[in-house]
């Protein structure tokens, strides 16, 4: 092949490679890791947020999801039942809304005991708002102090709690002392003054 083909023929690869890439950042505005920008959805609800951490939940060595914090000024770690955050999960493994559900249960109940019939109607109400998640879906969610928590899959809304307080323990699976995963909770908070055990 003569040279001046060749050239032409890089040419348009390179051209078609930036138009795929081009492409695929149009039809994924939302931030993909290694970006600190918060997803716009949320940015509208915390626009001073900045990125506290990242991490990724594993078990048996499996990659389960990929997580990444975003707090407003003046969070601590300590008293992060006390700020406005969002945690956005990436997930790599298919899992039932139900199956997330029964597990945030298990999970909360490490960080306070829980009345059967408490467990019962939480697990309900998340089961409501927690989807079905396939590899590459991201879940986004909104914690308010004294409100509640808001979620997202991607950029699309998918409804509220406005139970506070399973709110807080909800966000605690992750931020508690408590956690189940210390090494991901240090990650997320790893830019944080007061992130320490």
């Amino acid at each position: 092949m003569p040279q001046s083909q060749i050239s032409s023929l890089k040419r348009w690869a390179l051209a078609a490679l930036s138009a795929v890439a081009l492409a695929a950042a149009a039809a994924n505005p939302a931030v993909g890791p290694g970006s600190d920008a918060a997803p716009p959805w949320v940015h509208q609800s915390l626009a001073d947020a900045t990125l506290a951490g990242e991490g990724q939940m594993r078990f048996l060595g499996l990659r389960i999801y990929d997580a990444r914090l975003w707090v407003t000024p003046g969070f601590q770690a300590d008293a992060f039942g006390a700020h406005p955050l969002a945690l956005e999960l990436t997930y790599h493994r298919a899992f039932t809304g139900a199956a997330i559900a029964r597990r945030s249960i298990e999970e909360i109940q490490r960080q306070t005991a829980l009345a059967p019939a408490q467990a019962e109607r939480w697990q309900q109400q998340l089961a409501t708002l927690l989807p079905d998640v396939q590899p590459g879906d991201r879940l986004t969610g909104l914690y308010l102090p004294q409100q509640g928590m808001r979620l997202w899959r991607g950029s699309q809304a998918l409804g509220a709690i406005g139970d506070a307080e399973l709110a807080r323990l909800f966000f605690g699976i992750w931020l508690s002392p408590r956690t189940s995963e210390p090494g991901l909770r240090s990650a997320l908070l790893a830019r944080q003054p007061g992130a320490g055990p």
